[in-house]
C-alpha cells in the first residue's frame, strides 16, 4: 500500500496508528516519513479521543521470527555472517523504535501537543536509522528476517500501554537509555572487524537517541511534576513493579548526561558499575 494511502487521515494520532499496524518494513518507513512531512506542513491536526483498537498492533513481517532473548544465537565477529546477524540485531531494534514511538503518538490521547509532536519525530528518525541498516545489511548479502530476533522492547510497550509515566520511564529512560550505553563498544567491534559504513551508521545513530532519551526523560520528569511525585524514588518503584531489567555497566555516562539524566542518577550509576 503506498504510503499516502497509510495515512490518508488527516488527523495524526489515527495516521500514527495506521502506520502502526502497517506491516512492510519498507512501507512503514515511507508512511512514517510521509506523515512526518505533512504534519509539519500543518496539512494535519492533532484530533482528540480516537476510538482505541489495539487489533494488528504492533504491525511487523512474517519473519524474522521471534523467540526467547536465549534462544537468540551469539555468532562470531570474525565472520561475514556474524557481522551480518549483528547488524541485523541493530536493525531489529530500530524496527521495533520505530512502534514505540508511534504507539507514543496515538495511545496517550491526554498528553500535551508538544509530546505527540516530539514522538513523531523520534518515530521518522528511527524509521531513517532501520533504512539504513537494513539497506547496509542487504550489501552483506542478507535480509531483514533471515536472523531470528527477540521482542524484549515491544513486550516493556505493552506491559506499559495503560500508564504514560510508566512507559516514559522504563521504554525511552531505561531500554533505549541502554542503546547509550552499548553503542560505542559495538561500534569498535564493528569497526575492528573492518565494517566502516556499519560503524558511522552507529555514529548517527548513538546521536539521535541521545536525543530520542532526552525526550523520555523530560516527559518523565514533567509527568512527575504533573501529578506531584519525586522522580527517583518514582522511577525505582517503576521498574520495581513492571520487572524492568536490572541496570549493569559500563554505562556511556557523558551521553546520559547530555540526554538529561540528573547527577544524583548518575552518582547511582557509578555506585553499581562499582
Amino acid at each position: 500500500m503506498p504510503p499516502i494511502e497509510i495515512v490518508s487521515s488527516t488527523e495524526l494520532r489515527a495516521a500514527a496508528l495506521a502506520c502502526l499496524k502497517e506491516t512492510t518494513p519498507a512501507a512503514k518507513c515511507a508512511a512514517v516519513k510521509a506523515l512526518h512531512g505533512r504534519w509539519h506542513a500543518g496539512q494535519m491536526t492533532l484530533a482528540g479521543r480516537i476510538l482505541a483498537d489495539a487489533a494488528g498492533v504492533p504491525g511487523r513481517p512474517p519473519l524474522p521470527e521471534l523467540v526467547s532473548p536465549l534462544q537468540v544465537k551469539s555468532r562470531s565477529m570474525r565472520t561475514p555472517e556474524g557481522r551480518a546477524a549483528l547488524v541485523h540485531a541493530l536493525a531489529h531494534i530500530e524496527f521495533n523504535a520505530i512502534n514505540l514511538a508511534l504507539d507514543a503518538v496515538w495511545r496517550f490521547d491526554d498528553m500535551p501537543r508538544q509530546f505527540h509532536e516530539d514522538w513523531l519525530q523520534v518515530a521518522a528518525e528511527e524509521a531513517y536509522h532501520f533504512s539504513l541498516l537494513a539497506a547496509h545489511l542487504r550489501t552483506l548479502g542478507y535480509a531483514y528476517g533471515d536472523f531470528t530476533a527477540h521482542n524484549s522492547l515491544w513486550d516493556m510497550c505493552d506491559k506499559t500501554s495503560s500508564d504514560v509515566l510508566a512507559r516514559m520511564a522504563l521504554v525511552p529512560r531505561t531500554l533505549e537509555a541502554r542503546g547509550l550505553d552499548a553503542a560505542p563498544p559495538v561500534r569498535a567491534k564493528l569497526a575492528q572487524a573492518g565494517d566502516l559504513a556499519a560503524a558511522q551508521i552507529l555514529d548517527i545513530i548513538l546521536r539521535d537517541e541521545v536525543g530520542h532519551v532526552l525526550i523520555g526523560n523530560r516527559w518523565f520528569g514533567w509527568l512527575c511534576s504533573q501529578r506531584g511525585l519525586d522522580p527517583v524514588p518514582t522511577f525505582a518503584e517503576l521498574a520495581r513493579r513492571y520487572k524492568a531489567p536490572p541496570m549493569r555497566g559500563p554505562f556511556n555516562l557523558d551521553a546520559r548526561r547530555a540526554a538529561g539524566f540528573t547527577e544524583e542518577e548518575l552518582l547511582m550509576l557509578i555506585h553499581i558499575e562499582g
